[in-house]
């Protein structure tokens, strides 16, 4: 809210209008040093519900690698066994190093039993017999010991069957990460070291993408980026209560680490279940039909109202010509129903209360529908606006350079405009999920209702003259055939103080939703004060005029 002071330094005594940005600090109207950071980061410091404390990390493809490799020399330095026995032992214990090293030191013979790691066979094998030939255990056929594969255990397979035995695990899935020796009694657990000796480079790339994916699917805190084609993944670090799981990925896609949906604080996740099943559920289409249309009197086949004419025919077989009103049969109307083509019969008994509950049951679902397509209608519009400012974004540092030139600015000094567009995006996603807040708001709560409705309506407003500037006066600048240096500065100093205007709004809607409209009544009374200020000034403004008037 705006101090008294504030108030009126803003106020225009010739429009007669509150100028409620000319206070604000001018702090996006000049690039600086910083200007070389990316977009990316951008979104993540102009987050309205993040501020200045980021809970999680981005991490890539090669981080990923990296902390996997980490924890396997680790594993292997500490426990004094290979790299591939450490892999075997993380994978089976979800690459829970802590775990897996008080079970060890507890009991290490029970934990080698358990997973499948033998004491003893360094290599991850065993060299067969001096027998010049040796039996496969799958295809029986005798071979040279060079085309023997030993194992740990001891069993011998040949290099074709196992060949066969791994790449069908591989192209199963990721079970193929725990694969066991195919001698049935056997449990010796199957490594790395072994798949690379017998699988062929595609099928062994394939084996190391599950690898890798295991590390972050078996995570508690880590999830990879829901948006197609990322390879991205997000490492959370926070806990407790009252955390904001809104995530940004650095394919610029911002989701809830929680249930994975798009981002949408400061609505919580059961809602945003709530809401997504309603927007999907077939018992939409039942309310539908409950409110607009009704039971043919004969068939009770359900029948729409498509023309003004209360006259209806049901289709065929039936046929049955009835009103619509009353749901009479239609030869009945005439006279004494007020007319062949009207019908004051319904509007009597109606006011008789004649009808059943079924009517009633109809009136109270077309109200619950129309006041769901209140609420969805802004939802879905709010989230076509930030789908097309994003992919305006995308079309920036080409416009920008245009303008650069046209204005002869450095393009670090029109961060203003890339600032707005994001402010815009972000301002698009909070505004998107208030809708589904107010519509599971309970009518019966007035105070709280009101009150979300000014917060709502201030920020909605905020964010229209934020985006209409951007879309708009941008392109009047853009597209000059001279320089106009006043007109710039004008309009640079107009956009960073909208920007800075809507951001704070959306802050204060944020803040309100967060604690459950629980400031309702202190800001009832700010609201009433600030109102009465504002008639104050303008009768203030009125008498003065008067008073010019008569000089």
């Amino acid at each position: 809210m705006y101090s008294d002071d504030d108030m009126l330094d803003a106020y225009d005594e010739e429009s007669g209008e509150y100028d409620l940005y000319s206070d604000v600090d001018d702090e996006h109207s000049h690039g600086g040093e910083d200007d070389s950071d990316c977009i990316l980061e951008e979104v993540v410091d102009d987050s309205i519900t993040h501020g200045s404390q980021i809970n999680y990390v981005v991490l890539k493809e090669e981080d990923i690698r990296k902390r996997q490799e980490d924890d396997i020399k680790q594993l292997s330095t500490v426990l004094s066994i290979t790299n591939a026995e450490a892999s075997v032992l993380l994978l089976h214990y979800r690459w829970n190093v802590s775990k897996l090293t008080d079970e060890w030191f507890a009991d290490e013979e029970k934990v080698r039993r358990t997973v499948g790691v033998l004491e003893g066979r360094g290599g991850g094998s065993v060299v067969v017999g001096n027998h010049r030939k040796v039996k496969c255990g799958i295809c029986f056929d005798k071979f040279r010991r060079k085309k023997i594969v030993p194992v740990v255990c001891g069993h011998t397979f040949c290099s074709t069957c196992w060949n066969g035995y791994i790449t069908t695990a591989i192209n199963d899935g990721s079970g193929c990460l725990m694969q066991k020796c195919p001698e049935p009694s056997c449990h010796v657990a199957i490594g790395r070291d072994l798949v690379e000796k017998v699988v062929s480079e595609e099928d062994l790339r394939k084996y190391d993408r599950y690898f890798l994916r295991s590390y972050i699917e078996e995570s508690k805190k880590m999830k990879w980026c829901p948006a197609p084609g990322c390879e991205g993944a997000v490492d959370f670090s926070a806990s407790g209560t009252g955390i904001n799981y809104d995530v940004l990925c650095s394919c610029s896609h911002r989701f809830c680490w929680n249930c994975n949906e798009d981002a949408h604080s400061p609505v919580d996740c059961d809602m945003v279940s709530q809401w997504i099943l309603k927007n999907s559920a077939e018992a939409e289409n039942t309310t539908w039909i409950l409110a607009n249309s009704k039971a043919c009197p004969k068939c009770k086949r359900p029948i729409e109202k498509n023309h003004g004419c209360m006259h209806m025919t049901c289709g065929q077989p039936c046929k049955h010509q009835f009103c619509w009103l009353c749901l009479g049969a239609w030869k009945d109307h005439g006279g004494r129903t007020g007319g062949f083509y009207a019908c004051n019969k319904y509007e009597k008994d109606k006011k008789e209360g004649l009808y059943d509950d079924s009517e009633k049951k109809r009136q109270m679902a077309k109200s619950s529908l129309e006041r769901y397509t209140h609420y969805y209608e802004r939802w879905a519009s709010n989230e076509k606006s930030r789908g097309k400012a994003f992919g305006d974004l995308q079309f920036l540092t080409e416009k920008i350079a245009k303008l650069s030139v046209v204005q002869c600015i450095p393009e670090t000094q029109l961060t203003f405009i890339t600032d707005a567009w994001l402010q815009i995006i972000e301002c698009r996603r909070v505004l998107k999920w208030t809708y589904a807040y107010g519509y599971y708001l309970p009518e019966s709560e007035r105070e709280k209702r009101c009150f979300f409705e000014y917060v709502q309506g201030e920020a909605e407003s905020g964010l229209e003259r934020l985006h209409k500037c951007v879309e708009t006066e941008a392109e009047v600048f853009q597209d000059a055939e001279e320089r106009s240096e006043l007109g710039f500065t004008a309009f640079r100093e107009k956009l960073s103080n909208l920007t800075s205007v809507t951001k704070r709004h959306f802050e204060t809607l944020v803040k309100a939703l967060e604690n459950g409209l629980s400031d309702v009544e202190s800001q009832a009374a700010c609201t009433k004060e600030t109102e009465s200020f504002k008639r104050e000034i303008k009768s203030k403004e009125t008498k003065s005029k008067k008073r010019r008037r008569e000089r």
